[in-house]
Parts: structure tokens; C-alpha cells; sequence
């Protein structure tokens, strides 16, 4: 086997829980055109006089309800589980050079850096595996830019490949699964489970985005694996942005209409994120945690992401498998 370079994207994060670093961070995110689709002559207006003023303060506040010493939830989990897989490659294929890296869509390290990381330490092969099981042109698209624009730049491209969703893959459901079955074995189970993704606008899926079909799709495979009928679970969308509609139905709103009608206890999933970051951590066991017992509930249990789990490690190497044999690979 060549050398080879396995990148690992996830969104970013700022570099620290403060107002200054939030407004870096999300001026290049919400800078991203395939982020937000509104006109650009009225998105910088609201983006330099509204969102990054009044917004920023604000997130960084919460970033710092779950700021783990000197990193962010997202990095730390991100670098633990990129370290457990490199682990394992070399393990699993001792003759080889495989290098990985982990690289974030805004903010440090970047697409580009770990592209130029790869082909200093020799790399002829780059495999590019987004931290997004159910496919979005506002996450896995928006990296896909990145890295054509990377390559769009240099006279010599490598052979690369990349992959674009793996929301059905049958290793991803039985994570999933696992991870519940393990929460309710130590927690108890509760009376409904929630599964709680990343809202994106409507209209984004009008225009042709798979995204919710991936949702729904990743939905009906878990509680499938999980043995449980229609009166036992649910799916909702969370972060929404603006006024706009988002995805239905949204998960505060869900939430709070549970508890109103009797629901006393609630488990809460969110499959579409790999790890936690400050959308699960405070946006649902947080503020989420908080609606359901203001208004009535009475046990609120979220489910943890992946993260660094075995099951998480084993399931990246199962979805490198492909381009590191040269079987299947969906070349760029």
C-alpha cells in the first residue's frame, strides 16, 4: 500500500470561551455561502450589525458552562477519537503508512493545513471522511468546497477520495443502539426516546437536500435495532437560526409539549452529531433539561454522543476500510 492520508472533518470550534474568539469562529461559519443561502448583501448586514454583536457575548457565556479546562467538548473528543483510530490502523495494518489527521471546516487545524501536513510527510493517497453521518450541503458539501478549493490551487493532485453520509451504516445504527441500551442498563429506561438532530431550513430540503430523508432514514434504523414501536419514540430538529422555518417539529417546542401532556420521563439522543459540542451539552441537557422539568417532567436522562468510544473507533476504520483496500472508493 501507498502512503496514505486519512482526514477526519468536523465543524471547529473557537479557540477559547471567550467573546473576541466566538466572533472569529462564527464570522467565518456563518460567512460560508453554503451556511446560510441568504442574498449577501442583506446576510453582512445582519451578520456585522445583529449576529456578531449580540451574539457572540452570548455563546461565549455558554461556552463556558462546558468548556473543559483549556479545550472545547468538540476538540477534546475529536482528538481522543482521531487517536484511538490511529491506534487501531497501525495495529490493523502494521505494513502499511497511514497517516491521519483531524481538521476542522472554520477555525484551526484547517482543511488546508492538514491537506499540506499529508503531502509534506509524503502521502500519494488522501481519504477525506466527514464527522457527519446524515449528508448536508450546509456540513459535509461546505468541507467538500474546502477541500476542491485546496486542490484547485496545486499544479499535482493526489488520488483522493471521500465520504459523502453514512447515516444507514449498519456498524453507526449499532453504536447507536449500544450506547442506549448501555444508558438504559445503568439509568433505566424512560417512557419515550427522543432523537434530537441538527435543524437546517426548509427551504434547504425544497431545493433538493437530503439531509431530513438521511434523518428520518438514521431514525427508523435505530429504533428498529432497538425493538421499539411508533408510540415509543420520536424525532425532532434542534438550532434553528432566525425566522425562517426550520425543520419541523423542533425539539424545544417537543419537548416542552411532552412534558405538558403527562410525559414524566425522557431519554434524549442526538445521532447526528459525533461527539459532543455546545449543541448537545448545553442547548439540550442544558436549556432542553431545563423546559422539560419547568414544565412538568419529572426525569430528563440525555444519551451521550459516541465520542471516543471503542464502538465509535471501530466503526471510523469500517468506513476507511473501502479506499485503504481499494475496494469501492468514491474517488473526487
Amino acid at each position: 500500500m501507498k502512503s496514505v492520508g486519512i482526514v477526519f472533518i468536523n465543524l471547529g470550534t473557537p479557540e477559547s470561551p471567550t467573546s473576541g474568539a466566538v466572533r472569529k469562529f462564527l464570522r467565518e461559519f456563518l460567512s460560508d455561502r453554503r451556511v446560510v443561502e441568504v442574498p449577501r448583501a442583506i446576510w453582512v448586514l445582519i451578520l456585522y450589525l445583529i449576529i456578531l454583536p449580540f451574539r457572540s457575548p452570548r455563546v461565549a457565556r455558554n461556552y463556558k458552562q462546558v468548556w473543559m479546562n483549556d479545550i472545547s467538548p468538540l476538540r477534546f473528543f475529536s482528538e481522543r477519537l482521531i487517536d484511538g483510530v490511529a491506534k487501531k490502523l497501525a495495529g490493523n495494518y502494521p505494513d502499511s503508512k497511514i497517516h491521519t489527521r483531524l481538521a476542522m471546516s472554520y477555525g484551526e487545524v484547517s482543511i488546508s493545513a492538514a491537506i499540506d501536513e499529508l503531502l509534506l510527510a509524503g502521502c500519494e493517497r488522501l481519504f477525506f471522511l466527514p464527522l457527519y453521518p446524515q449528508y448536508s450541503a450546509t456540513t459535509t458539501a461546505a468541507a467538500h468546497d474546502q477541500i476542491c478549493k485546496v486542490f484547485a490551487k496545486r499544479r499535482n493532485i493526489p488520488q483522493w477520495g471521500w465520504l459523502k453520509s453514512y447515516y444507514d451504516h449498519p456498524e453507526y445504527i449499532a453504536s447507536l443502539a449500544n450506547s442506549v441500551r448501555q444508558h438504559w442498563s445503568e439509568n433505566g429506561r424512560g417512557e419515550l426516546l427522543l432523537m434530537s438532530f441538527h435543524g437546517i431550513p426548509k427551504r434547504n430540503v425544497d431545493l433538493g437536500d437530503p439531509y431530513q430523508h438521511h434523518c428520518e432514514k438514521t431514525a427508523e434504523a435505530l429504533a428498529l435495532k432497538l425493538g421499539l414501536n411508533k408510540s415509543e419514540w420520536i424525532l425532532s430538529y434542534q438550532s434553528r437560526l432566525g425566522k425562517a422555518e426550520w425543520l419541523q417539529p423542533y425539539t424545544d417546542k417537543t419537548v416542552i409539549g411532552l412534558a405538558e401532556t403527562g410525559t414524566k420521563t425522557l431519554d434524549v439522543i442526538c445521532p447526528a452529531f459525533a461527539v459532543e459540542c455546545l449543541e448537545t451539552l448545553e442547548e439540550i441537557d442544558g436549556e432542553a433539561h431545563e423546559f422539560f422539568l419547568e414544565k412538568g417532567g419529572e426525569a430528563f436522562r440525555y444519551i451521550p454522543c459516541l465520542n471516543d468510544g471503542e464502538n465509535h473507533q471501530n466503526l471510523m476504520i469500517s468506513l476507511c476500510r473501502p479506499f485503504l483496500e481499494e475496494k469501492n472508493v468514491n474517488f473526487g
